[in-house]
């Protein structure tokens, strides 16, 4: 097995020390960038000693899969949230833009942890990367199948539009602020037809 292998494969060991670092990291890793923020200082912020970190993960990279694994796990959750909020897939696609909207314009913003994250880690083959890719695959295909129930004709081609949509916002949410809000807004509502 290489080390990738070993990395993609690494246990996911739950304790409230893991879940301290965890929090601690997405935390720093969000706010200033993973390459940015060391061991020892996740080690010191999170109030835990060297031998707690390393039985929790092998290496740095092990707690960043799980930062990214968690964030994901966070959307997917926020998706079947909107899905048992709203009635329709046109009412989800409204409650997914809002909230998005509302967060591009929040304190503290910084952009999108994937593709901040994904931007640190540009070998397609690492498996903090290929975490990323399988939670864009999973969001594409989860807004081709609201595309669908909205009624669009092509609904991968609209699912494509929308994550473009998201990333581009996640990025103008953080250079430009709130004019970014009215623009996805706009733009969405131009690919599948007016808020319902």
């Amino acid at each position: 097995m290489d080390a990738r292998s070993a990395l993609a494969d690494a246990p996911s060991r739950r304790s409230a020390a893991r879940e301290r670092l965890l929090e601690t990291a997405s935390g720093l890793f969000y706010a200033e960038g993973v390459q940015a923020v060391g061991v020892d200082r996740l080690i010191t912020a999170a109030g835990v000693t060297k031998a707690t970190f390393y039985r929790h993960f092998p290496g740095k990279d092990e707690l960043v899969l799980a930062y990214i694994q968690q964030r994901d796990r966070d959307v997917r959750a926020r998706f079947a949230a909107a899905g048992a909020a709203a009635r329709d897939p046109r009412g989800v696609l409204d409650l997914l833009v809002g909230t998005l909207a509302e967060e591009i314009c929040g304190p503290g913003f910084r952009g999108c942890p994937f593709i901040n994250t994904a931007a640190e880690y540009p070998d397609p083959a690492h498996p903090v990367r290929q975490a990323v890719a399988e939670h864009r695959r999973w969001f594409r295909a989860a807004l081709a199948d609201l595309a669908a129930g909205c009624g669009h004709p092509d609904p991968e081609t609209a699912a494509g539009i929308l994550v473009l949509l998201r990333d581009g916002s996640m990025v103008a949410g953080n250079l430009d602020g709130g004019a970014a809000r009215e623009h996805l807004r706009s733009a969405v509502a131009a690919l599948v037809g007016p808020a319902g």
